[in-house]
């Protein structure tokens, strides 16, 4: 069974989880800048064979594209390009950097590091795939 990349993706840095190769739980891969999150993927499917892609698409609270969404299509293009065959899931991203820190504020994560905006993008990412393993269960 592949593994499966969620991908918090956003202007500056991309955060990326993978699912466990049973596909159960999702843990904290990596932050990578936004030009080098297509390399990155590349390196790591050599490594590890990736089945599938959960992004992270931004949402208004009316349901509408969000602000960033044109570049997460974009970059949902782009990915499909470079890896035709594996197929790509769009999941709602709202309240993931919130929800993001408020479990590192109840995992006893220290200030300093919850400021570091690399640690949110890889744990909203994490919350991503995570939703997505509950609710896609084989």
């Amino acid at each position: 069974m592949g593994r499966i990349l969620g991908i918090d993706y956003g202007q500056k840095r991309v955060g990326i989880a993978v699912s466990d190769p049973l596909q159960i739980f999702a843990v904290p891969l990596q932050t990578v800048a936004t030009d080098k999150v297509v390399d990155f993927i590349k390196q790591y499917n050599k490594e590890q064979p990736v089945k599938l892609f959960v992004v992270g698409y931004p949402k208004n609270l009316n349901n509408t594209p969000a602000q960033n969404a044109p570049r997460v299509t974009a970059f949902v293009t782009h990915l499909k390009r470079v890896f035709p065959e594996i197929p790509v899931v769009l999941t709602d991203e709202r309240f993931t950097s919130k929800m993001a820190l408020q479990a590192m504020i109840e995992g006893g994560m220290k200030k300093k590091d919850r400021r570091n905006k690399a640690n949110v993008d890889k744990v909203s990412a994490v919350l991503i795939l995570q939703e997505y393993l509950q609710n896609n269960k084989p």
